[in-house]
């Protein structure tokens, strides 16, 4: 396997970056999940950079996923957002999917905000609904952090709070002002690219998950081992294989996030301005 975390590779990227906006530090990082994209037109004084401009990224292949970063300013806060993340339906690797949690931490990012588009394993979730990730189950089988120590963090880490219940509760608090009522439970990262058959989202329910998706772990185990604070948000765009008769569509899934994206966009803002 290519190991591409490495402090080199790492620091090549960040420097890269660096040539972009010069001086910037991010607070916080962002990464958009499947129809989000256009929540990064709310970030302000915006610097974009393609992945292909940063070295040993990968490009984004797929709908919905613009494939760049953007640095400035939310709520008064420096960020720096993902606009489409990696995949590894794509054909990418884990290391690959996480390499850029490593860069934004080493440009200062000490915050990980994840969202995702997920499919309601919860026969009570519907269409449009947040949920607040507690935990993850990993059924993609992988892991950024197999292969040599890669320097930047212990190769055993601790995963009892992979999403931290401090900026849980922050984000149950900003839902409540904001008059958005929000679930909690765990999320299930699945390989894809096919959605789920009806029996595997039967198992899932039976180990304790409430939503399925194709990211987000990755980058959580990532944020871990860097010792970064992670909050995850999971926008319910359809429900799973069998919750209902429908087939189901990545169109349908895509134009759904479309449409009550600024949910969990209003939802991020909010925690922002209080960190």
């Amino acid at each position: 396997m290519e190991q591409v975390i490495t402090r080199e590779n790492v620091q090549e990227a960040v420097e890269a970056v660096q040539g972009f906006a010069p001086g910037f530090e991010p607070q916080v990082a962002v990464i958009l999940g499947s129809g989000m994209g256009q929540m990064a037109a709310g970030i302000q004084d915006a610097v974009v950079i393609p992945y292909g401009q940063v070295p040993h990224m990968v490009p984004s292949t797929v709908q919905g996923h613009a494939g760049r970063f953007i640095l400035g300013t939310l709520s008064g806060r420096s960020v720096i957002c993902m606009q489409g993340r990696l995949h590894a339906y794509e054909g990418n690797s884990a290391q690959q999917i996480a390499f850029p949690v490593y860069v934004m931490n080493q440009l200062g990012a000490k915050t990980l905000v994840v969202t995702n588009a997920a499919g309601g394993i919860d026969p009570a979730y519907q269409v449009g609904d947040v949920m607040l990730i507690s935990d993850h189950i990993n059924f993609q089988m992988m892991n950024p952090i197999i292969g040599p120590e890669n320097g930047f963090g212990p190769r055993f880490f601790d995963m009892t709070h992979a999403y931290s219940p401090v900026l849980r509760d922050l984000a149950k608090q900003v839902a409540r002002s904001q008059g958005l009522g929000v679930h909690e439970g765990v999320y299930v990262g699945d390989l894809g690219p096919s959605f789920e058959t009806p029996a595997e989202i039967r198992a899932f329910r039976a180990w304790g998950a409430h939503a399925v998706g194709m990211s987000t772990v990755q980058e959580v185990i990532a944020a871990n081992q860097l010792g970064m604070e992670v909050l995850g948000a999971s926008l319910i765009s359809n429900p799973a294989a069998g919750v209902c008769d429908e087939p189901l569509s990545i169109d349908d899934v895509v134009a759904a996030a479309n449409v009550a994206a600024g949910r969990i966009w209003e939802l991020i803002s909010g925690v922002v301005a209080r960190l």
